[in-house]
């Protein structure tokens, strides 16, 4: 049930990515190149915590996290 919920979370990512891409137009065009920054350093990190030995519960939730703002990033971005 939790991953099911993790899932839904994650998938939330994409309409939040669109409405801060469309409310802060004049922002993302200056802040361009650190979206791009955010969205790889997140993808690494969450493939890095992937294969940490960490309890189960907090590597799932950084990995979520992670790849949370990576999507949001990388929406961002485009």
């Amino acid at each position: 049930m939790n991953e099911i919920l993790s899932f839904v979370i994650l998938a939330l990512a994409v309409p939040a990515g669109y409405i801060l891409r469309h409310y802060t137009k004049e922002e993302l065009k200056s802040g361009r190149k650190y979206f791009l920054v955010i969205w790889i350093t997140c993808l690494a990190l969450a493939f890095i915590f992937l294969f940490m030995p960490l309890e189960d519960a907090i590597r799932k939730t950084t990995i979520f996290s992670l790849l949370f703002i990576s999507v949001v990033s990388y929406i961002s971005w485009k």
